[in-house]
């Protein structure tokens, strides 16, 4: 098991962020679907795009990577039957995507994931809008999560299901593109709307055409043919916020580099409610970065993070720095992510003497003074690198424990970390 060590510290340097997990995802997806060859660039190098391009190569995409770049041919919107189950591993995203691309072919497709998938990520969205579409989707063990057995193909052109999660809505907007016939999708309680919003530019991207309402019902209209592309992958947005609070809190100046703020992903929200709680933050347009200026004091707001969900752990921490009151709410889908993330980040910064309380879909946290304390990161990357980013405005030597999963969304946070002056270490205990 890998653990991090951290102490207090002072950061001053110049950084990048890694590629966005997302929009890697969807690139490939996309790529796959295609009908000749696509060129992805800059694509994260993590457990999920692994996990992405085994499951998309069983639906018969040809992929060579060299690097960070994909050369991916597709398979002009008619994947392939798999001969053998797909894992997705920890990736909630390649689980519900593939699980709608199974409705472009006609057998049964099993999917499966580690452990967090099997128990803790739940599918009952997938469940009610596949078999109104005319598939079967059933859960194996019958309590509605995977492993999940799906058989296509697309047959009805109407289906509706709970949106809290995004990702399933997501999916079945990328799948439905390539099915023929227009499909109208009804959404209950649509959350997380920036992430629907990016898939919707994949489709504009390629001219598919759509309608919504709201983010409450859609009409998709299908059977698109889309040719190869060329597609580099920005950075990760939702990344971003690690370095940038890290600076913040420990009252230094850093420049992190590669920010495209026009890019549509949702958690570029948290630099606005930095900015808001006091952090001097200057966006530099003309060459895609940004700047932290020292930050001597921040104040405790009220906010909502549904729209930026992944941002949950790390504004807590911020909280902890903050006069007053810091109250997150919006934030209920987060108890059903890689960990219950409400009760994990609550749990972990109470060890490092946080005063923090849970509400049903957020947390209330007040002003603290953090201390070293042995803490664990439930095996969720963002708890583990929110922990690590607290430890480092406080005092003595924290140890964050089992900290692989980080590998998911930052593979060399770290090292990063380390490039702008933080004392942290890995070590195997």
């Amino acid at each position: 098991m890998k653990n991090y060590r951290v102490h207090a510290s002072h950061l001053s340097a110049i950084a990048s962020i890694p590629s966005s997990k997302s929009q890697s995802i969807r690139a490939i997806l996309f790529a796959t679907l295609a009908n000749g060859m696509s060129t992805i660039e800059n694509a994260l190098n993590s457990p999920d795009i692994v996990a992405m391009i085994s499951a998309c190569r069983q639906l018969g995409a040809e992929i060579q990577q060299h690097g960070n770049q994909l050369l991916i041919k597709g398979v002009n919107g008619c994947p392939n039957t798999p001969d053998d189950v797909i894992d997705s591993g920890n990736s909630g995203q390649v689980l519900r995507f593939i699980a709608c691309l199974a409705g472009l072919q006609n057998q049964y497709i099993v999917l499966t994931g580690d452990a967090s998938i099997r128990h803790s990520r739940p599918v009952k969205p997938l469940l009610e809008a596949l078999p109104a579409l005319g598939m079967t989707c059933e859960s194996m063990r019958g309590d509605g999560y995977a492993p999940l057995i799906i058989k296509g193909p697309f047959k009805g052109d109407s289906t509706s299901l709970s949106g809290e999660d995004s990702q399933p809505v997501s999916g079945l907007l990328m799948a439905l593109a390539f099915k023929a016939g227009t499909t109208t999708i009804r959404v209950r309680d649509p959350g997380e709307k920036p992430w629907i919003g990016l898939t919707l530019k994949w489709l504009e991207r390629f001219q598919v055409p759509y309608q919504h309402h709201n983010f409450e019902e859609y009409q998709i209209t299908g059977k698109a043919t889309i040719p190869g592309f060329s597609y580099r992958v920005p950075g990760d947005l939702s990344s971003l916020s690690y370095p940038l609070v890290a600076a913040i809190i420990t009252q230094s100046e850093i420049v992190i580099r590669d920010i495209d703020m026009t890019e549509p992903q949702g958690d570029k929200a948290i630099v606005a409610v930095l900015q808001k709680m006091g952090a001097k933050i200057q966006i530099n347009e003309s060459d895609n970065s940004l700047s932290v200026a020292k930050t001597e004091a921040l104040q405790g707001i009220e906010v909502d993070v549904n729209d930026f969900i992944d941002c949950i752990t790390i504004i807590a921490v911020v909280g902890c720095f903050a006069s007053g009151t810091t109250k997150i709410t919006g934030a209920g889908i987060a108890r059903r992510k890689e960990s219950d993330r409400i009760t994990a980040i609550r749990q972990e910064l109470q060890k490092m003497g946080a005063s923090i309380e849970e509400l049903p879909d957020g947390l209330i946290v007040h002003q603290s003074q953090l201390h070293a304390a042995e803490v664990k990161s439930h095996h969720d990357h963002r708890i583990a690198m929110s922990l690590a980013v607290a430890a480092m405005a406080s005092t003595g030597e924290t140890v964050i424990h089992d900290i692989q999963c980080v590998q998911k969304s930052f593979p060399n946070f770290a090292g990063i970390m380390q490039s702008l002056g933080a004392s942290i270490s890995v070590d195997e205990s």
